[in-house]
């Protein structure tokens, strides 16, 4: 019925759009180095030079691509990265696009959590990241208010985000089960046509004119080697399956399930499969989990993570390499520390962005029948409603372990949550946590001077107290 289609990496027939791999690498290494402020900021970053400067791709291109991305798992914005390098360059575009949107994070991380480490208790680093863990909380308030502002357009997607806080705050429910019953109410309330569950997510793109395909280098029409081929979709398939899952299997297989670079293989590649919704839902289940079960982090130090990513370029949820590296630093399995914690922060990184790959090069080639489907954006705009209530709890989470000293689990009924100790309360955290919200909110203060000025003022109130 179909002509043969030519795969994705044969010489025949390609789409000459030219955009030279040099140029398109540079470019790439650009959006790197600027890519701070989780992936909002990532995007909109992408979106300006890809689109409004560049003029690559269009607006409905990039918009398209971006919401297949939002029903992925995992990290949004490195894959939008690896989906529009593959568009334009085949499977090496998207290789190199997704490794040098981490790779400056990755390195930077890496460093700090060496300091981290190393002079975590000297008290200019203790008042830094005091600093920052009250202009982290404002950041996350800031994203509640961001995606609600989009997501929650009607009583049923505030009823959704109500539900899925309760749920995660209270009943301690876990997070793949409230995404999965999410989608699944907004798939079925898609099908049948219900206005409340009509739109999508989704992160919103810069203004200004907007950007036709037909104006930009890439043009209307699909490049060949972004036609679907199955052959080929099995075959790339297979090979990042193996090397997502070979090194876990070794792991187990070597150094049996009780050992901890098992469980951080195991742990991590879950998440990667389970965390839909955005950079803030994944920190969610990684404290969740981190934090209350495996007790490889505490709660101030899973902020202190979390202050290091939004300082440092690349994706926000880069804080779990820093989460697998004291993980192994503690655990180091007979191992030098360091070693150990260099490895915990290779592996982490591996297992959580080899499977992005997969789902891009696996996928991406198909997408184009998904446009326009109803029943897919419903799934997806309920989907981004329940983020904004586990949003809403990692805030609360965050607020309760930045602001008070002491927390007591409170047990009532089928719910288990914490409280805090009232007489613990930090004035200094108050005054700097209300301090970055009014910069963050009053006046729109860019999150990097907050961020900076916060983690000063924390270093000279410890230093002269």
């Amino acid at each position: 019925m179909n002509a043969t289609v030519v795969a994705p990496d044969m010489p025949a027939a390609p789409h000459d759009h030219g955009i030279s791999f040099g140029e398109a690498v540079k470019v790439w290494a650009r959006i790197a180095a600027l890519s701070f402020g989780g992936p909002a900021g990532q995007i909109a970053v992408m979106h300006r030079i890809l689109v409004d400067e560049k003029r690559w791709i269009g607006e409905d291109r990039f918009l398209h691509a971006l919401n297949y991305c939002m029903l992925l798992p995992g990290p949004e914005a490195q894959q939008l990265a690896a989906y529009i390098g593959w568009l334009l360059h085949k499977t090496k575009g998207g290789l190199v696009a997704g490794a040098l949107f981490v790779l400056p994070g990755f390195l930077a991380i890496l460093a700090l959590s060496y300091i981290y480490v190393l002079l975590g208790h000297a008290p200019v680093i203790e008042g830094l990241f005091f600093g920052l863990k009250a202009a982290v909380l404002a950041v996350v308030v800031q994203a509640v208010v961001r995606v609600g502002s989009r997501a929650l357009k009607n009583h049923v997607m505030r009823g959704i985000a109500a539900t899925a806080f309760v749920a995660i705050f209270f009943l301690n429910a876990p997070f793949p089960l409230i995404v999965f019953l999410a989608g699944l109410a907004g798939y079925l309330g898609g099908r049948a046509g219900i206005t409340a569950f009509r739109g999508g997510g989704g992160h919103g793109s810069s203004g200004g004119d907007i950007v036709h395909d037909r104006d930009t280098a890439l043009g209307e029409e699909l490049p060949e080697h972004a036609r679907p081929n199955l052959g080929w979709s099995l075959k790339i398939s297979g090979l990042f399956l193996f090397l997502w899952l070979a090194p876990v299997g070794l792991l187990f297989a070597l150094a049996g399930p009780g050992n901890v670079f098992s469980h951080i293989a195991g742990f991590f590649s879950q998440m990667a499969v389970v965390t839909f919704g955005g950079a803030y839902a994944v920190l969610a289940y990684v404290a969740q989990e981190a934090v209350g079960t495996y007790h490889w982090v505490t709660p101030g130090e899973m902020l202190d993570g979390l202050g290091l990513a939004e300082t440092t370029p690349g994706p926000l949820i880069m804080v779990t390499q820093f989460v697998g590296f004291l993980a192994a630093f503690r655990d180091a399995s007979g191992l030098p520390p360091f070693v150990a914690a260099t490895l915990g922060a290779i592996l982490t990184t591996w297992v959580t962005f080899m499977p992005c790959y997969l789902w891009i090069f696996a996928g991406a080639p198909f997408v184009e029948r998904l446009r326009g489907n109803r029943a897919l954006s419903a799934a997806l705009g309920a989907i981004t409603a329940a983020v904004v209530g586990v949003i809403l709890n990692l805030a609360v989470w965050f607020a309760i372990h930045t602001l008070f000293s002491n927390v007591q689990p409170v047990r009532l009924g089928l719910a288990t949550f914490e409280i805090p100790v009232l007489a613990s309360l930090s004035l200094p955290a108050l005054v700097l946590a209300a301090g970055a919200a009014i910069a963050v909110f009053r006046f729109k203060a860019g999150m990097i001077p907050v961020l900076f000025a916060s983690a000063t003022l924390g270093a000279a109130y410890v230093l002269l107290a």
